[in-house]
């Protein structure tokens, strides 16, 4: 993914993205902190073309997303939201199977690949496959909105505040099993978030946002030497998490 000199906004009123250039590359994860408001969200809509930028391109697998079809675009980068979003009259098989069907796939492989992401989540088939959205705790939910977001292996993944409605045992237990399913799969990622212990913990770059413009960019080794009082008030904040045990680039 990239972003180059893009600007955002609404008629009448401020910008939400100024000038905004980011970079994303292969295999990595960029984690974007800010507050309400910052834009963070923007940036993740404007990736899969939900919004189409004022200035500046969106580049998706080296591709303008005004030059993408909008349906094979959004089916070719995986969405994790914070609400989950699954669909309650569909079991977590049927969740999991929505754009694999759509891709017209037939019925043994979308089977054996729903089989494949529950193992890779740690959810049993035998026991989850058949349950109903409701029947399940919220790490179970937020797991299969991830395995869902896998389905037909897309090479982008966009995480907006995937863990933050889930309580701090939970939470942390997903940010480490997101690290290791990351550390398989090897997909870009670019993960929303306000909690920049968060960042450190799974972010490869780090990208501080104030008022819809990057005032940070870089690793998170780096972010504790910056001396901006904005940046500084996220690194203050931060929970301290052990280091990311990461591989060589």
């Amino acid at each position: 993914m990239e972003f180059r000199g893009v600007s955002f906004g609404r008629d009448g009123r401020p910008r939400i993205l100024d000038d905004f250039s980011l970079t994303v590359g292969a295999g990595e994860v960029v984690a974007l902190v800010g507050a309400s408001g910052a834009g963070k969200t923007t940036v993740l809509k404007l990736v899969n073309r939900l919004l189409v930028p004022d200035a500046g391109e969106v580049r998706v697998q080296d591709k303008d997303t005004r030059e993408w079809d909008p349906i094979r675009l959004r089916r070719s980068v995986g969405y994790v939201i914070q609400e989950i979003g699954l669909f309650p009259h569909l079991t977590v098989a049927g969740n999991i199977a929505v754009v694999p069907r759509l891709e017209r796939w037939p019925d043994d492989r979308v089977a054996a690949r729903v089989r494949e992401l529950l193992v890779l989540m740690d959810l049993d088939p035998e026991i989850y496959a058949n349950r109903w959205p409701d029947e399940l705790s919220g790490g179970q939910r937020q797991r299969v909105g991830v395995a869902r977001a896998l389905a037909i292996d897309p090479p982008v993944l966009l995480l907006d505040e995937p863990f933050g409605a889930l309580d701090p045992v939970t939470r942390r237990q997903l940010q480490n099993e997101f690290r290791g399913i990351q550390t398989r799969l090897r997909k870009s990622v670019l993960l929303v978030t306000h909690d920049m212990g968060e960042a450190m913990m799974l972010g490869d770059r780090i990208g501080v946002m104030d008022d819809g413009r990057l005032i940070w960019f870089g690793p998170p080794q780096k972010i504790t030497e910056c001396g901006d009082a904005r940046v500084r008030r996220f690194v203050d904040a931060a929970t301290p998490i052990a280091p990311a045990a990461r591989e060589p680039a």
